[in-house]
């Protein structure tokens, strides 16, 4: 389902208000397994599990100097046909009080409820009027540490976030920390990227490097970019909806502590870790000239589509032979649960 009239004027207002433009448009799930080419490049079984969208080029290599992203793959998850980049973050679980794990599901987001799981992503130029440059081919980056437990370490990431959902349409009461109370319509992690690139580099051996936050305020704010990182690019944004309505039940289900119940992939109970993984793959192009004419949401003069449906039909088979539905006696590859000092917790 597209924006139709008052509808677009709804949802930009309710996700960012004062936008002028952006791409809003939603990508369905492509695959569910522990690969990530960005930080364990070659491995066939990374450390924890992810969820990834996008285009079908995805491998556990992703060697930039040999692969030609849009070259290769023949369909993608994402309802602009010329976007074969790949998004991917880790995976919620809920840990029931015997100690045993359950995946918790994806839902489509608001006005894009047919996509199977997946992200709502979001590419939005500067909104206080300028040129915002356009990331190219071989550019990746990643944003957040799975290795944070705390407030404090967490804050160096501005704009990470979680939404406990009163309906589906709430945009308020963003929070760093996991939500401590069942959410009536799930929880939404927000994934914002930095908008400042050192106009040079298309990646660095952290993968984050290369891109800064302003030196003041936000993107939103019209902040400036640092003199190390001097180009704007998009704000890149992923909204991924947790259904975990089915876990909602506090006095049956959750710990008898008063403590929330869900765990990252990566062994985070706090949410605190919480991070997003790109890698560029537009084709030609494409993604510059959405940027310059300032398209509105899932529709862009020039741009191909695709319905959410052809969208979901896009996948990869997996390559890591491993059970990560149903009750499980640990998280996906052994990863125990830590606090903020690295003791294990569970």
């Amino acid at each position: 389902m597209r924006f139709q009239g008052a509808q677009v004027a709804a949802g930009l207002m309710s996700v960012l208000p004062g936008a002028q433009a952006l791409l809003r448009f939603s990508c369905s799930q492509l695959v569910v397994e522990r690969l990530d080419p960005l930080v364990n490049p070659g491995v066939v079984g990374s450390p924890h599990l992810h969820q990834i969208i996008g285009g079908n080029a995805f491998n556990a290599t992703m060697d930039p100097a040999k692969l030609d992203i849009p070259g290769t793959a023949t369909c993608t998850t994402c309802t602009f046909a010329d976007d074969f980049s790949n998004y991917w973050t880790a995976v919620l679980f809920f840990r029931a009080r015997n100690g045993t794990y359950h995946r918790v599901p994806q839902k489509g987001n608001v006005f894009f409820e047919q996509a199977k799981g997946g992200m709502t992503v979001y590419y939005t130029p500067t909104l206080t009027g300028g040129k915002v440059t356009a990331f190219k081919p071989g550019f990746r980056m990643i944003v957040g540490d799975p290795m944070e437990r705390t407030a404090a370490g967490a804050a160096k990431y501005r704009q990470l976030t979680y939404t406990c959902l009163q309906n589906s349409m709430t945009r308020t009461g963003e929070t760093k920390n996991l939500p401590p109370k069942p959410c009536p319509a799930g929880i939404m992690a927000n994934i914002r990227f930095p908008t400042c690139w050192d106009g040079v580099n298309l990646d660095s051996p952290d993968h984050a490097s290369h891109i800064a936050y302003p030196t003041s305020g936000t993107f939103e704010s019209g902040g400036p970019c640092p003199s190390t990182h001097p180009v704007k690019i998009p704000q890149l944004f992923y909204e991924v909806i947790w259904d975990t309505t089915a876990f909602n039940d506090a006095a049956a289900d959750w710990p008898t502590d008063g403590s929330q119940p869900f765990v990252w992939s990566y062994g985070d109970a706090t949410g605190y870790g919480t991070h997003g993984d790109y890698v560029f793959g537009w084709k030609g192009d494409a993604l510059q000239r959405a940027m310059d004419q300032n398209c509105q949401n899932d529709r862009c003069s020039g741009l191909g589509s695709q319905s959410l449906q052809q969208g979901n039909q896009c996948t990869v088979e997996t390559t890591v032979d491993e059970q990560i539905d149903g009750w499980l006696e640990e998280l996906p590859g052994g990863m125990a649960v830590t606090d903020a000092s690295g003791k294990v917790i569970y």
